[in-house]
């Protein structure tokens, strides 16, 4: 067993949004919220990039819906379900916009908003080039842990001052304040060693990716040292993962494999104290999205479901 995480027997389930790829529009948005609702999962989250280079490594990313966007069509269609950032990224974007931009979010929901933040990989200077903030990529990180630490600022009401590297504001009004006021969760992406004692110090849950259980098992007393350091509850976990169908390991973590095979891995990220795993379907055509929602579900998450009665009983 996990010291710092017990073991979580209701580890629930979300879709990372089909915002991506040439079949990206409101069918295939709403093809995944539906699939949701269809297999009980509890969340639907989205994507981050604004504007790639024209390369092989990017291509994926080159044909993408807004972030902000998308998620705010996908909340409005569907009311029940929790929407996300997986992950969105401030050093790309500007932290006052998107405080009111997630705020505003926030209300319109109803208080259903989880804020995934992440400094962007090392290869994405491009994409920073390209957005006119080449000066910040080497900054990245310190402008995060800044913009959480502005929002939280903000979304408490504060009008004192704020003082940070990149940003001072004196003079300023900051309203409607969302439902839960700074205590709008943020979850912290990466694997860096940086990354890893963001999440603890500043992180309300750590939302990883490419990351496999036995690789998730050594960032979790990390993770709980720098929590204890800064004086902070555990940070929830949660995983985002690419899911390949009859495939095997790859250079990048993925559930693959056999259906016993992924059903294990599932088995194991709940034995660790896993709240939420964050699925990415592959394709964003909507009758694929909900082809493969249904086969996951049926061949996979029964299957764990299934397991965990069995050790329950």
């Amino acid at each position: 067993m996990n010291a710092a995480y017990p073991p979580n027997p209701a580890m629930r389930f979300g879709l990372v949004l089909p915002s991506i790829g040439r079949g990206a529009g409101p069918a295939a948005l709403d093809a995944a919220g539906e699939a949701c609702l269809e297999h009980g999962w509890t969340s639907v989250w989205v994507t981050d990039h604004l504007l790639v280079p024209r390369d092989a490594e990017a291509a994926e990313y080159g044909y993408t819906l807004d972030a902000v966007t998308a998620l705010s069509w996908t909340a409005a269609r569907f009311p029940s379900l929790t929407v996300g950032t997986s992950v969105i990224v401030p050093a790309m974007r500007d932290a006052p916009l998107l405080a009111k931009q997630l705020a505003t979010l926030d209300i319109l929901t109803g208080g259903r908003l989880i804020v995934g933040v992440g400094a962007s990989d090392p290869h994405d200077d491009g994409e920073y080039a390209n957005l006119g903030k080449s000066d910040r990529f080497a900054r990245r990180g310190a402008y995060l842990d800044e913009a959480v630490a502005l929002w939280r600022h903000l979304w408490a009401g504060r009008t004192d001052e704020f003082r940070g590297q990149f940003h001072t504001l004196t003079d300023f009004c900051f309203q409607p304040l969302p439902p839960r006021g700074a205590a709008i969760p943020v979850w912290c992406g990466g694997r860096s060693q940086r990354a890893i004692r963001r999440t603890g110090e500043l992180g309300d849950g750590y939302h990883a990716a490419q990351t496999g259980p036995e690789q998730l098992r050594g960032r979790i007393p990390l993770i709980a040292a720098a929590a204890a350091r800064a004086g902070r509850p555990l940070p929830t976990l949660s995983v985002r993962a690419r899911v390949r169908y009859d495939a095997g390991p790859g250079s990048v973590y993925a559930i693959c494999g056999s259906p016993e095979d992924m059903t294990r891995d599932l088995l194991a990220f709940a034995a660790l104290g896993v709240a939420d795993v964050v699925l990415v379907l592959p394709g964003s055509e909507p009758d694929r999205v909900t082809a493969l929602a249904r086969r996951l579900a049926r061949e996979v998450i029964a299957r764990y479901r299934d397991r965990l009665s069995a050790v329950a009983s």
